[in-house]
């Protein structure tokens, strides 16, 4: 068990849990948001390093603009007292479309560059797992 899925089982009141939603699937959410976000950020600052990084122009600000929304829907699902599904569901939604624009750009550079072709697998990892979450959640 993750420290995730310690927090969540500890809580003293599960208000998602309580909608149905199980607790592995919000707890693996939070995770790939959470991997997620160190992917963007690496792979931006891997970019920054490259030797035609104005060519990786996009994917650099692609790749931060992912990561803080990775981290603020991770902080977001994490929380449980007085959460309101309708945010929750909504940034789910927002990031998982997040993820899809960066994957797509990564992608296209992940021939070329490692730190990409990982980022992009990241990407639609979590793309994947926002998805699944928003559709569990029931108002």
């Amino acid at each position: 068990m993750n420290a995730i899925q310690e927090m969540l089982k500890a809580h003293p009141h599960p208000a998602v849990m309580g909608r149905g939603v199980d607790m592995g699937l919000l707890s693996q959410t939070a995770s790939e948001l959470f991997d997620c976000a160190q992917a963007c950020t690496a792979c931006a600052d891997a970019c920054v390093g490259e030797d035609q990084v104005q060519i990786l122009k996009r994917c650099i600000r692609m790749c931060m603009d992912c990561a803080d929304i990775c981290e603020a829907t991770g902080r977001l699902v994490s929380r449980e007292t007085e959460s309101d599904m309708r945010m929750m569901r909504s940034q789910l939604q927002a990031c998982a479309t997040a993820c899809g624009i960066c994957a797509e750009e990564c992608e296209r550079h992940a021939s070329r560059h490692e730190h990409c072709r990982i980022c992009g697998e990241s990407c639609r990892r979590c793309e994947q797992a926002c998805n699944k979450l928003a559709g569990a959640i029931t108002m």
